[in-house]
């Protein structure tokens, strides 16, 4: 008896002394003259980047001749670019241009899932399009045997149920933290590593949530893009004539400037913040521009570089030219 009353009386000192706060204050850029600007810039960012990836998604679900598994992918791609501006964004934009930079602690952490899952999914969808490029190059004659759009949506689907898991068990991990000292969170959202440091308890878990998720979602599908275009390079030293080998080539030309794009700044970002001490106005702009520019440019990169959308964007417009003549057509047919 009297052991189940200590037990009760530890348990309660337990529960009293776990703090969860109603909400956080998410600092952003501090000390900086016309750090508006900044934000009004990243507003065009948005704008931009809304605009081009519904246009590139409007192309491949108008285009017949784009409904294949590679561009499954790439409307995958995106879908993801658009979902995580629009999870990161507009919140920023609320915070730091209207000065409401608390946020409710739930809220703080579904703006963590949203902004990590289509990270993460960012990171995926490149991988499934290197194994598209893979498959095209080192093995062109399996390849509509190999790459169907069943076995395309099967790995989206793979990589969806993927990225939400393991993302929710991270963001799940935070809410076994105490934090009864400072809420401001040294970010422009409610980033992993900056809430989870706030703590009074233990945090070594979500440390190391940290690293395997940086690891597992980063390194690893940049690593397989690595591995899967030096076997592309060798394929490409066995083709004896150049112009095929320069057609080839061309077909990955949008992929590569995809991933230069997302994977190098990040990475960079996050290594050097893992060897070096980074100021944190640095890591804040840094972090920021690699995680909006590139949903802004990779439309724009694969409307230019890519000939299968190209064309189907000027059917698209002739269709549509043909089409508004017919209308005129028939309206004036019934006037008269």
């Amino acid at each position: 008896m009297a052991a189940n009353l200590i037990f009760m009386q530890s348990v309660s000192s337990t529960n009293s002394s776990f703090i969860r706060p109603s909400s956080f204050y998410i600092s952003g850029l501090y000390n900086i003259p016309h750090a508006k600007y900044y934000y009004v810039f990243l507003c065009f960012v948005y704008a931009v980047t809304v605009l081009g990836n519904l246009f590139i998604m409007g192309t491949i679900y108008l285009a017949r001749s784009l409904h294949t598994a590679k561009f499954i992918a790439v409307f995958n791609l995106a879908l993801s670019d658009l979902c995580g501006s629009s999870a990161l964004i507009p919140k920023l934009l609320d915070m730091f241009l209207f000065e409401n930079q608390y946020i409710s602690y739930e809220a703080c952490l579904a703006n963590m899932f949203f902004v990590y899952v289509f990270m993460t999914l960012q990171s995926l969808t490149l991988l499934a399009m290197a194994y598209d490029r893979l498959i095209a190059i080192c093995f062109p004659l399996r390849y509509h045997a190999i790459v169907t759009k069943p076995a395309m949506t099967l790995i989206i689907c793979v990589m969806w149920i993927l990225s939400v898991s393991v993302i929710a068990l991270m963001v799940a991990l935070v809410t076994r933290l105490s934090f009864c000292r400072s809420t401001t969170v040294n970010s422009y959202y409610c980033d992993h590593a900056p809430v989870y440091k706030l703590a009074c308890n233990d945090n070594s878990v979500n440390s190391i949530m940290g690293y395997v998720c940086m690891a597992a979602l980063l390194y690893i599908p940049l690593i397989l893009i690595a591995l899967s275009y030096v076997c592309i390079g060798f394929a490409l030293q066995k083709i004896s004539h150049g112009a095929e080998r320069i057609k080839a080539i061309k077909t990955c030309t949008s992929h590569v400037i995809l991933v230069a794009m997302f994977y190098l700044p990040i990475i960079g970002i996050y290594t050097a913040g893992l060897t070096t001490s980074i100021n944190t106005n640095v890591r804040i702009i840094n972090t920021a521009l690699t995680q909006t520019i590139p949903p802004m440019l990779n439309p724009i990169i694969y409307t230019l570089e890519t000939e299968e959308v190209l064309q189907s964007i000027k059917v698209l417009y002739k269709q549509t030219k043909v089409n508004s003549a017919m209308e005129k057509a028939v309206k004036r047919f019934v006037r008269n």
